[in-house]
């Protein structure tokens, strides 16, 4: 199966608000995929929804909240009237040295990063089983793979769905349905923007190929996944030679 097969399948995107999401959503788009865009920020959806012609649907959603979580699916269904392609890149960061994390930054990380993706993973499972076709693609990070200093909470959900990511896909390959992980290294977002000159520059050095990624270049690693009919249970890593895994 190539990319050009994906016309007329339904996908269902979170943290299409943020700049890896939404362009997953365009890549996904110009494949012929019918897109649900879901995120926090209902401007930047709006934004993204314009800039995306025709089939969009737009599906504000709070992943914190585990109500809002567990009928996000529903919500999309009804707007499709089904779900082939689930792409899990809602995340948050609270990032605090261990010995001075409240247990809210670990809670609230936990609850978007990893629960929010297994309950709607879970809910995708059924339209999926009914089609028996379907791909879960769940964006994890290379320091889910290597750890990171300050950041036990974010590192520790990341991990979590690559283990989420394999059991799943042992569970659920008999019925047409994958499930892969990307682990994205630093890419040039708002959450890597905040970074001063000087941790760039020490960051950039320690990077191969000499650059941060791009979101499109995650968004090309989902579309190849989207696509591949004999790849499941895996983690691509788009980190720029960061981590060579």
């Amino acid at each position: 199966m190539n990319d050009s097969d994906l016309g007329g399948r339904c996908a269902l995107v979170t943290g299409a608000s943020g700049g890896i999401g939404a362009a997953i959503a365009s890549a996904l788009h110009g494949c012929g995929v019918r897109v649900a865009l879901s995120g926090r920020r209902q401007e930047r959806l709006a934004e993204v929804a314009g800039e995306l012609a025709g089939d969009i649907e737009i599906l504000p959603c709070n992943l914190s909240q585990r109500g809002e979580a567990s009928d996000l699916v529903s919500r999309a269904i009804d707007r499709f009237g089904g779900l082939d392609i689930l792409v899990n890149v809602a995340g948050l960061t609270r990032d605090v040295l261990a010995m001075r994390m409240r247990d809210e930054d670990w809670d609230e990380v936990i609850a978007v990063n990893l629960t929010a993706t297994m309950i709607l993973s879970r809910s995708a499972l059924r339209p999926m089983m009914k089609k028996r076709w379907g791909r879960i693609i769940n964006i994890t990070s290379v320091v889910g793979t290597t750890g990171n200093p300050g950041q036990i909470n974010y590192a520790a959900s990341k991990a979590g769905l690559a283990g989420l990511t394999k059991s799943l896909a042992a569970e659920v390959a008999s019925r047409g349905i994958t499930v892969n992980c990307i682990a994205p290294g630093f890419i040039d977002t708002d959450m890597t923007a905040i970074l001063g000159d000087e941790r760039r520059a020490a960051l950039l050095e320690r990077i191969p190929l000499g650059r941060m990624g791009k979101p499109d270049d995650v968004a090309q690693a989902v579309r190849y996944l989207a696509a591949a009919d004999y790849v499941t249970g895996q983690t691509i890593h788009v980190n720029g030679g960061l981590a060579m895994i």
